[in-house]
């Protein structure tokens, strides 16, 4: 059975199948979460793995190796930049976590783990960004019953968990 879980620890601690890295379209070594992502998998192995894809469009994903993580890949998903939410924000972020629930499940990947994508320094409301992380997360379970995967949002901050667990019980997810 399928599940979605909200844990405080760090995403390049966690050994499962695939952790997904809030990345930038150009799939460049940023700071924050993707700066950690790149860090712990080794900078040079990871960005010309990135740099062989190219880019990737805000709303979408794509797939490495995981080289030095206790993750076998990571997905590589952009997230839109918050503009005050009339610029298709919710849409392109739900389609982000979808197109990487998507991209792992193509790999036969079942555990993955998820930071709050855009909800760092490209804006999001970390309110809203929970509630549309959770949505696509449960829509994903609900059209993919003949697929099991564990979902794993991890974060580091007590606050961001708090919002989270909040979304998940409005939501009842």
């Amino acid at each position: 059975m399928s599940s979605i879980d909200i844990q405080k620890v760090s995403i390049t601690k966690l050994e499962v199948d695939v952790i997904v890295n809030a990345a930038n379209a150009h799939l460049l070594e940023g700071g924050g979460v993707c700066g950690a992502i790149f860090r712990a998998a080794g900078s040079r192995e990871l960005q010309a793995a990135c740099d062989k894809i190219g880019r990737c469009d805000t709303g979408n994903a794509v797939i490495t190796p995981g080289f030095n993580l206790p993750a076998k890949h990571v997905i590589h998903a952009v997230g839109p930049i918050w503009r005050g939410g009339n610029g298709d924000e919710p849409k392109l972020l739900y389609s982000a976590y979808k197109q990487s629930l998507t991209v792992a499940k193509e790999n036969g990947l079942h555990s993955i783990a998820f930071p709050l994508i855009s909800a760092g320094i490209y804006g999001y409301p970390q309110d809203q960004a929970w509630r549309k992380a959770l949505q696509a997360c449960h829509d994903f379970i609900e059209a993919n019953k003949d697929y099991e995967i564990d979902i794993i949002f991890a974060v580091i901050d007590d606050d961001v968990m708090d919002k989270g667990l909040k979304a998940r019980a409005e939501l009842n997810i």
